[in-house]
């Protein structure tokens, strides 16, 4: 297969490795902040709880995914060290010096990020539960069979990240046509960016814009993702016609793909959704070469791609049925080591923003007490502020409150951050803005809803905040630690 277009890939490979390890770099960087508060030994849903579930039956151990905790045990100190180790790793892979030796060597450091993160991601529950985990998992593992600098990487690695960008684009196209109304009827994006996870700096300038913009957008949603990605294939047509248009037909999907992923860079915060699309769909960018690909590739690699082409082959029967599916899984991995997944989101769109606000007070009595608003990192909070730039940086707590509205009950998780705030964790306070209480334990705190939208233009222009925000229903009465630990 190697030889059926001569078409250079190398700047793609570049992109790829580089691209990869730098968001491994995040990846680990975020779990380094933000994993010992979150599941830690102390944490909100702890690790060594899940461990020990694991370790009650055999049933309960074959259902924990792979992880090097479960061999090591945990400490948040062990986490540390392999957040630290996993940065170094990533990042020598990004600075390209494993991949100035045999292909092996980026091999092995792209396959001991992979395991590294796959670790962490295992026992990381519902605050790891997102389908960019899974993404960034597979892209790693890809990543590894590119080889080195010194040699063209063999298509058939190519082709499997081609597939990769097909997956997670086509099948977030058919989770919109299968999902909502509003996906058909070309409404979604008229409540999306107000009503998203996490809003950017320009969502709110977003979600002014005209209806029909709106609906163009939607439109050009369903193209970029339920056509332009079968273009991406194109290159495989150079083993029948001559010339360079199909790989230039290739990347002309590719440009759109990355176009469109930009859009949602600077209207919202995915973590590294868009970014990791971004640097996958690179892998449409070929060049056409005079020589034949295989030229100074060793036989032994060849031999390695090819059995890993293979392996993906057999895993993508699962995925390719599940695209195909009436009830498509969105974010589904079919087997153990998170390879071959199906991928997709917003199936469907809310309508209305609910905000869960957490508040405390130093008073004793809560009935004639003033209350003082926790403010999150990422998460709206008080009208007046402008939301934040965070991707690709993940904000897993902020991310966790958004979806409580959505659920019929709180979490457990909830009920244990209420406490922590009561305790004046530092750690926990660390996950937010700030500590409204500059240390000191609130004697009590609540939980109010709320119902959150951009304000208009002319609202603005009165003296409204960024956000109108209109209280609808106490939904924790004040509770003591007392109460939480009773």
């Amino acid at each position: 297969m190697d030889g059926f277009a001569a078409v250079d890939f190398g700047f793609a490979r570049e992109v790829l490795q580089r691209g990869i390890a730098a968001l491994y770099v995040i990846a680990f960087v975020s779990s380094l902040n933000q994993f010992p508060a979150l599941l830690g030994e102390h944490g909100l849903l702890p690790v060594p709880r899940l461990l020990a579930w694991a370790r009650s039956s055999s049933r309960a151990a074959g259902m924990l995914r792979p992880t090097l905790f479960r061999w090591t045990g945990y400490t948040d100190r062990r986490l540390r060290v392999l957040c630290i180790a996993g940065i170094v790793v990533a990042a020598s892979l990004v600075l390209g010096l494993p991949q100035l030796g045999p292909p092996w060597v980026p091999a092995l450091c792209f396959l001991a990020v992979w395991v590294g993160y796959m670790s962490i991601v295992s026992v990381g529950q519902t605050f790891y539960g997102f389908g960019w985990e899974m993404l960034l998992l597979e892209s790693g593992f890809l990543a590894a069979f590119l080889g080195s600098n010194d040699q063209p990487p063999t298509t058939v690695v190519i082709v499997l990240f081609w597939w990769l960008v097909f997956r997670l684009e086509f099948g977030a196209g058919m989770i919109k046509i299968r999902g909502g109304r509003e996906w058909r009827d070309l409404t979604a994006l008229t409540f999306h960016h107000e009503t998203q996870p996490m809003p950017g700096p320009l969502s709110r300038q977003a979600h002014l814009l005209p209806r029909w913009f709106h609906k163009g957008e939607v439109l050009g949603n369903h193209v970029a993702q339920l056509i332009v990605p079968w273009f991406l294939f194109a290159p495989v047509v150079g083993l029948w016609v001559p010339g360079p248009v199909p790989a230039v037909i290739g990347a002309v999907a590719a440009s759109i793909v990355i176009a469109t992923q930009l859009w949602l860079v600077i209207t919202g915060n995915f973590a590294w959704l868009n970014w990791a699309t971004i640097v996958l769909a690179f892998a449409g960018y070929g060049i056409r070469a005079d020589s034949g690909r295989s030229a100074g590739v060793p036989g032994y690699w060849i031999v390695v791609t090819s059995v890993v082409f293979v392996l993906y082959v057999v895993l993508s029967w699962w995925p390719a049925r599940n695209l195909v599916a009436h009830r498509q899984l969105m974010n589904a991995s079919f087997n153990r080591w998170q390879l071959a997944n199906a991928y997709g989101a917003f199936g469907t769109v809310t309508r209305v923003r609910t905000e869960y606000v957490i508040e405390g007070t130093l008073e004793k009595n809560p009935d004639a007490a003033a209350w003082t608003e926790y403010v999150f990192t990422g998460k709206p909070g008080p009208p007046a502020r402008v939301p934040g730039q965070f991707a690709p940086y993940h904000l897993r707590l902020d991310w966790l409150m958004w979806f409580l509205p959505l659920g019929r009950a709180l979490d457990d998780w909830f009920r244990v951050l209420l406490l922590r705030l009561l305790e004046a964790d530092r750690p926990t306070l660390r996950l937010l803005a700030s500590d409204p209480f500059d240390g000191q334990r609130p004697q009590w705190v609540r939980v109010v809803a709320y119902r959150y939208r951009f304000s208009t233009r002319a609202e603005h222009r009165a003296g409204a905040g960024v956000w109108v925000r209109e209280r609808r229903r106490m939904l924790v009465e004040p509770v003591s630690r007392d109460a939480l630990t009773s």
